[in-house]
């Protein structure tokens, strides 16, 4: 995976050094040494006193015609108030303070790391070995990767966790194309990243800028033969000298993928299918709502009739009693994990008895920790406010191995003390049940009209607009909060693996915010699904506060990053090559095809991501996301604005829960 967000991550750091000789990178055929000038001088290993030193301890000695001293900070402290007159002190720290912080692995007890410890940043090296290496020049230039996120914790490097960037580091340092002087701190060689993506999310193209030592024309093959077959390099090109990815990068280019089913409505018993139908009838707009929803109105109660139905009535009476006391009994669970066979009306009151509510608990608990531990659930954590046997119930049915017993029926209790043995009658049905709702939903296939349905709800996102409720601690008034989004598309052309119909997402925008991505991937998906009017997502654009969930990390892939006015200085200027992802499109295609893909469509029938998200959706008995019926903003719950106390089960739904602020933001 990623996220998310793709606004540009700030440099690890940089470190100038004093000039070295040239090497032999990647330029064009008629390519020149560069144009010399003071800022593009290339650097080396060696240590020594920097060059501009001297240049800046007097470049403020001219006077101009006030008597001040050129290119010198002329406003003076106000001493009345004991900071610059410009900014506030605490405001024009922020960004570095955090950036500090972020950059540097803290302790529980606030103490750095020592440098004694292990780390993923600092490969060591003894002072002989050092010393005995060769000296060789380094020049700046643009690599250009991909990988899959897949079991790393995101791109960014840090001391301790398994980082995209640190395979990559300690590849680069084992080609030798970094020197054993400098692989104990990826700033000495100007280490910058151009997008961060967070924990599991994909990038079929993003890049690093940085100073390599290189001659070797087959350097990145030797690269990639110390990378796992998830992360390749697909191409390094030599820059100018003061090139950085993250400041260069004009505009990024994301995919989202997605099963069509996610386009199918609401259950009709689901508390948020009940609400929508509720308020249609309300506002006396059936007749609209059934034209929104064309061929999909009563694609539940198809299923009801022929796929749900022949299972009850194949069951014994006794035992069909319980399964339907056991389906209805999840709709007072307050939001819980839910599949369609649970969401009908008439809750019922469950077994109290100390032996249940342990088998419950224990059984929950296992429930959780058997999830991968990449995985990103995507909804809030849910107020305990129900009883324990409803909440672990619902849980189970949506989420529980498939050798659960289930708990909170009669059969189970006792259970605990006996080793496992042949799943109950009850059980089996249920998970049955479970099984037809969700292979009926893989048997969606999505009409153009569908489709046409979910892209006049992204075209609405094109243009310069206010993200405020897109995003997490963003003010409507907040100026950072406005995003230029170019383009967002979803093909036309569904992709068919194995039972299930997938469809793609493309979006184009100069940058985006932390979930930003996700939050717009679930805003048009929810308002195509319930009919809502596309006009709500005009509305969230305005300083009304609503509630949007974001979808699954798990479709979110970076496509690549653009540099529209870097490749025209390139030709015109520097005479090199533009840095275009285009020249790698065949091996990207096929690491697409292999590693990411693949990865995306396995654990989505393995685990059902989507379908255990858009089940919390439609089953969370709350207001937060009741802006999709026909009663509009005014019906839903709405948080005052983004510095207010956060309802503690809509932490994790906003992207809150574990979460500083990000000042630069990014999407994952």
């Amino acid at each position: 995976m990623a996220a998310e967000d793709d606004i540009r991550d700030q440099p690890t750091g940089t470190l100038q050094r004093p000039s070295e000789p040239e090497t032999s990178f990647p330029k064009s055929s008629t390519s020149t040494d560069l144009p010399a000038n003071p800022e593009s001088a290339p650097d080396s290993d060696a240590t020594g006193p920097h060059r501009r030193d001297g240049r800046n301890k007097h470049a403020c000695r001219k006077l101009d015609a006030n008597g001040r001293r050129r290119g010198c900070d002329s406003k003076r402290k106000d001493s009345s108030r004991g900071g610059d007159r410009r900014d506030p002190p605490g405001k024009r720290r922020r960004p570095h303070e955090w950036q500090e912080r972020k950059r540097m692995k803290v302790e529980k007890n606030g103490d750095p790391v020592g440098d004694g410890e292990s780390s993923y940043m600092s490969i060591q090296f003894s002072q002989e070995e050092i010393a005995a290496e060769e000296r060789r020049p380094k020049r700046k230039v643009a690599v250009m990767i991909g990988y899959a996120g897949t079991g790393y914790h995101g791109l960014q490097i840090n001391h301790k966790d398994k980082t995209i960037e640190g395979d990559i580091f300690a590849a680069l340092v084992a080609a030798k194309t970094i020197s054993k002087a400098n692989a104990d701190d990826p700033r000495k060689s100007s280490f910058v990243r151009c997008a961060r993506t967070d924990k599991g999310v994909h990038a079929a193209g993003n890049m690093i800028s940085l100073k390599l030592i290189n001659g070797d024309p087959d350097i990145v093959k030797k690269i990639n033969d110390e990378l796992p077959p998830q992360i390749r390099v697909w191409g390094i090109q030599r820059t100018n000298n003061a090139f950085s990815c993250y400041q260069s990068c004009d505009s990024r280019w994301y995919e989202y993928l997605m099963p069509s089913y996610c386009l199918l409505p609401p259950h009709p018993e689901s508390f948020l299918g009940k609400k929508v139908l509720e308020s249609i009838k309300e506002k006396d707009l059936e007749e609209e709502y059934a034209k929104r929803l064309g061929e999909v109105k009563d694609y539940w109660d198809e299923v009801e009739k022929n796929e749900i139905q022949p299972i009850l009535d194949s069951l014994e009476p006794s035992i069909r009693e319980t399964v339907i006391r056991r389906m209805h009994v999840a709709d007072s669970v307050s939001g819980n994990k839910t599949t369609p066979a649970e969401e009908v009306t008439g809750p019922e009151p469950e077994p109290s008895n100390e032996e249940a509510t342990k088998e419950l608990t224990e059984t929950n608990e296992e429930a959780v920790d058997s999830k991968p531990q990449d995985e990103v659930t995507d909804m809030p954590e849910l107020e305990q406010t129900a009883p324990v046997e409803e909440s672990s119930l619902a849980a189970e049915l949506a989420s529980a191995p498939a050798n659960t017993i289930m708990a909170g029926t009669e059969e189970a209790e006792g259970l605990e003390a006996t080793k496992p043995k042949e799943m109950h009658p009850v059980e089996r049905a249920l998970r049955q049940i479970k099984a037809a709702y969700i292979a009926a939903k893989r048997r969606y296939r999505v009409t153009p009209e569908r489709l046409s349905q979910l892209q006049q709800a992204l075209d609405l996102y094109i243009g310069t607009r206010n993200f405020h409720n897109y995003t997490i601690q963003k003010a409507h008034n907040d100026p950072s909060a406005k995003r230029t989004i170019r383009s967002f598309v979803a093909n036309p052309e569904p992709v068919q693996i194995n039972d299930t119909q997938w469809l793609s997402l493309k979006v184009h925008g100069q940058s985006f915010m932390m979930h930003q991505i996700r939050k717009m991937v679930g805003m048009a998906v929810l308002v195509a699904r319930c009919a809502t009017p596309l006009s709500r997502i005009d509305e969230s654009y305005t300083s009304s506060r609503i509630s949007i969930p974001k979808a699954p990390s798990l479709g979110l892939l970076l496509e690549r990053p653009v540099f529209e006015n870097y490749n025209k200085r390139a030709r015109e200027q520097y005479n090199l090559e533009e840095l275009d992802f285009g020249n790698y499109e065949k091996e990207i295609q096929e690491f697409k095809d292999s590693q990411i893909y693949s990865r995306i469509f396995e654990l989505e029938e393995k685990e059902n991501s989507f379908h255990t998200f858009f089940h919390q959706i439609d089953n969370y008995r709350s207001g937060y996301f009741l802006w999709v019926t026909a009663g509009g903003i005014d019906a839903a719950d709405v948080r005052a604005g983004p510095m207010e106390p956060i309802p503690e089960e809509l932490k994790e739904e906003l992207g809150d829960e574990g979460e500083e602020e990000d000042p630069e933001g990014r999407e994952g």
